[in-house]
């Protein structure tokens, strides 16, 4: 790769550090995800949406799958679905399992996406969108200069993990219970280690000598 050239950081790498920075430091460092009940679910409902191809409907063209990257940022990654009207726009839709939180991690991965379609396809989006099929909606997500700025940053963030190796601290909060990761995480353990390693510390510390008697 030239000297020039950011590292790739993949595009769901900054919704997984958004989350959690010690989740997407074990994806993308030790190749640690672990599945559950949730990740699953998502998965196969994202079997159709991932299937390469385009349709066309009255007044919109719709591509899945879509491959994008974005060169000065250093992103590269694929679009779940991403609609073309007939008057040019272009709406990037990230597909979640799970439900939407407004202004959580996915808002920064469909940002991210609407950043790198920008690039390639030489349009403005300033409106992007997730769909959550946990309550079968589309979740309007406005991508302004501050969600900009916060894609840039996490892919700083993202990128210097990588290039580091230096997995993050556990977050040890209530975003563990409903991680699949925990079992291998064990954020309870490490976020206490600072303590443990006190403890052990003054316990193995030498203390006066002592005189025998014969």
């Amino acid at each position: 790769m030239p000297d020039n050239q950011p590292l790739p950081v993949p595009l769901s790498a900054l919704e997984h550090y958004d989350y959690c920075p010690r989740q997407a430091g074990l994806i993308l460092l030790e190749d640690a995800f672990a599945d559950d009940v949730a990740t699953v679910r998502g998965t196969l409902a994202h079997r159709r949406v991932h299937d390469p191809g385009h349709e066309t409907r009255p007044q919109v063209r719709t591509l899945r799958a879509l491959p994008v990257w974005h060169v000065e940022l250093g992103l590269t990654g694929v679009c779940d679905v991403v609609e073309i009207r007939p008057d040019g726009a272009v709406l990037p839709i990230e597909h979640k399992s799970g439900n939407y939180k407004p202004g959580g991690p996915a808002d920064v991965q469909v940002a991210a996406q609407a950043m790198c379609l920008e690039e390639r396809m030489g349009v403005s989006i300033t409106t992007a969108a997730v769909y959550s099929m946990a309550d079968r909606r589309r979740h309007s997500v406005s991508v302004d200069e501050p969600l900009r700025e916060r894609v840039r940053g996490t892919a700083l963030r993202v990128r210097h993990i990588m290039e580091t190796a230096a997995l993050p601290a556990p977050a040890a909060d209530s975003r563990c219970r409903r991680c699949s990761m925990n079992t291998g995480c064990m954020p309870k353990v490490l976020a206490g280690r600072t303590r443990f390693d006190r403890l052990l510390a003054q316990l193995y510390t030498p203390g006066p000598e002592r005189e025998w008697d014969d």
